[in-house]
């Protein structure tokens, strides 16, 4: 199917995070997931790594990538490229939610300091 209706879109709610699930291999997509992700203002953001790369794209709001020892700001218009295996974490210290994009192959765990890597249901 092509076309996979925003309408029809699973949410998912994290604990600073909303996620809408675009494509992934239970809505047909078979290489790369997409999601739309809201961060909520004054979000702290958490530490982890994907082992493949991510790619964010920043739709509205600003935030904060803390990556390989810099602190980065992303505004709307921009995109983030996170390498595989490295840790980041990304805030949004605004008072306006941070509305991003966000892409990953298929397949990719993420991987969080003292959990079992794992699938995010978004990307499943």
């Amino acid at each position: 199917m092509p076309i996979i209706s925003g309408a029809a879109a699973p949410t998912f709610n994290a604990p600073q995070a909303t996620c809408v699930g675009l494509a992934s291999p239970s809505r047909g997509a078979k290489e790369t997931c997409a999601w739309r992700a809201t961060i909520a203002p004054g979000a702290a953001g958490h530490e982890h790594s994907v082992e493949r790369e991510e790619i964010f794209v920043a739709l509205a709001g600003a935030g904060r990538v803390t990556i390989e020892g810099e602190v980065l700001a992303l505004g709307a218009g921009d995109a983030l490229v996170v390498p595989a295996h490295t840790p980041f974490k990304l805030a949004n210290p605004g008072d306006e939610p941070l509305e991003l994009v966000c892409v990953l192959p298929v397949g990719a765990r993420a991987y969080v300091a003292g959990e079992e890597p794992f699938t995010p249901p978004w990307a499943e």
